[in-house]
């Protein structure tokens, strides 16, 4: 009879050999199934990050688009601005340098007025008085001063304001070269595609770069900028309007003083001219005056010289009387006569040299007054 080896060694049941292979079953089933789950949820997350993937991609890029319309916005309203602080940078450099043409005319009226108060301080004696046309004179100086301090005070306030609005216009400058090189960067950020062959990765890209603001802190930057521009031009626009009321209110002025010291003049001269006639005709009358009162000395000498025969006949007469001899040597009326003659002559001759004397002394004060009176004329004609 034959013998059956048999391999030495634990044997499982049956039952436990179902079971094992129920096990195996069961955890087979369930790696499946833990699998499939896997796989569903890859292809969920595959399609979910596709998705996601696709719609940040698209937001990305409608924020870029709207950052670039921001940009290009501020862009467009800091170009705006820049132009009119232009324009108004121009306007008021137009109304500084009339300004200073304005300032430069008024040189040579001071020049004159001042000319005009040094040549009558060469009037002579009674002619150096202090009369209207020195007072209006001496306030046209001070017009005049006046207006130079008030318009060079406004030509200095526009120069300050021309600073202002330059710096003003540098930062409006300096912001939109900023505006344009970043609209330019997003612009190209936003062609760029998942095809472009200039996209790569990069070491840290999510870094926050130094120097960066926030979207408020952009947007307020622009906004004082052009706030601040426009404050400037408004300012300038008020200084120019300033500037024009002032200068208009100088001409006036000028003028009003220009018209007030020429009439002065007019009235001051017309006075002269009617004292100088005056003068002249004293003058001539006096010379007439003199001429006759020295023919009438003449007159007055040659009666003078005619009275001398007649006084010496009496006194010869008498003279030879006084050689009768005797008895005749008689105070008869030819005596009385002659004696009285010889009295008569006496007195004659002296009211004649009396009245030749005041004639004289006439004579002498009717030439000082002459000659003082050509000194006057000639004073006012100088």
């Amino acid at each position: 009879m034959a013998t059956l080896s048999m391999k030495p060694g634990l044997r499982c049941r049956v039952p436990d050999w179902e079971n094992s292979n129920e096990q195996i079953s069961e955890a087979a089933q369930h790696r499946r199934h833990i699998s499939h789950k896997i796989r569903q949820e890859g292809r969920a997350l595959r399609n979910e990050t596709v998705n996601k993937t696709g719609w940040d991609e698209y937001d990305s890029s409608r924020r870029l688009s709207d950052r670039i319309n921001d940009i290009a916005r501020w862009k467009k309203s800091l170009e705006a601005c820049a132009q009119e602080v232009d324009a108004e940078i121009d306007a008021l450099t137009v109304a500084k340098e009339e300004t200073e043409r304005a300032l430069a005319a008024t040189v040579l009226p001071l020049e004159v007025s001042a000319e005009c108060l040094t040549l009558r301080e060469g009037r002579r004696g009674n002619e150096l008085v202090s009369d209207p046309v020195e007072a209006q004179l001496k306030k046209e100086v001070d017009v005049i001063d006046g207006a130079q301090r008030v318009l060079q005070q406004c030509i200095d306030q526009a120069f300050e304001q021309l600073c202002l609005l330059q710096e003003a216009h540098h930062q409006l400058i300096l912001d939109l070269q900023h505006k344009m090189e970043a609209l330019d960067v997003d612009m190209s950020c936003l062609s760029l595609t998942v095809t472009s062959p200039e996209i790569s990765l990069k070491p840290n890209p999510t870094r926050v770069p130094p120097g960066s603001t926030t979207p408020q802190q952009w947007e307020q930057f622009s906004h004082y900028n052009v706030t601040r521009a426009k404050e400037e031009m408004q300012a300038s626009l008020q200084l120019r309007e300033n500037i024009s009321i002032t200068r208009a209110q100088v001409q006036n002025e000028l003028e009003a003083q220009r018209i007030a010291t020429e009439f002065t003049l007019r009235k001051r001269t017309h006075h002269l001219e009617q004292a100088l006639q005056e003068l002249q005709w004293q003058l001539k009358t006096t010379q007439n005056e003199i001429t006759d009162l020295e023919g009438d000395i003449r007159g007055l000498e040659r009666d003078m010289q005619a009275k001398m025969a007649p006084l010496k006949l009496v006194h010869t007469r008498l003279e030879n009387r006084t050689k009768r001899p005797g008895v005749d040597l008689c105070r008869d009326e030819v005596q009385y006569g002659l004696v009285e003659e010889a009295r008569q002559l006496d007195s004659t001759i002296l009211a004649l040299k009396q009245k030749l004397a005041q004639a004289q002394f006439q004579l002498n004060r009717r030439h000082q007054k002459h000659r003082s009176s050509c000194c006057r004329t000639n004073s006012k004609i100088t």
